[in-house]
């Protein structure tokens, strides 16, 4: 079963495309993917015009050190935590920042936290 719907990884390409024309542009998460046996979050708000598998978010591996960057989609659906589970969404996530702030905090406090 894939993890993004067509229209979340249709408004992640859109995200990016409109970060292509305005580098000043903060995209807000599209989708919160998590490992619920091993504590990584990632929130993902674009995906790269050129390459629509490359997608960019912030991740918090649980390590104290969450970080913007890129992962490809088919990592994430082979990826598997320490009990086997896969990578799951978060059904219920609703953006209520921008990526940026939503960095800021997670690297502010080390840790990805609910607002």
């Amino acid at each position: 079963m894939p993890l993004l719907t067509d229209a979340q990884h249709a408004r992640l390409l859109a995200q990016g495309q409109q970060c292509t024309r305005d580098p000043g542009f903060d995209p807000v998460p599209v989708v919160k993917l998590y490992t619920p046996d091993a504590g990584v979050v990632w929130l993902l708000a674009t995906a790269d015009p050129q390459e629509p598998a490359r997608l960019y978010g912030l991740c918090d591996p649980g390590t104290g050190f969450p970080q913007l960057g890129d992962i490809r989609l088919d990592d994430l659906e082979a990826m598997r935590g320490p009990n086997g589970y896969p990578v799951a969404v978060d059904t219920s996530f609703q953006a209520r920042r921008t990526l940026s702030d939503y960095a800021a905090r997670a690297i502010a406090q080390g840790a990805y936290v609910e607002d």
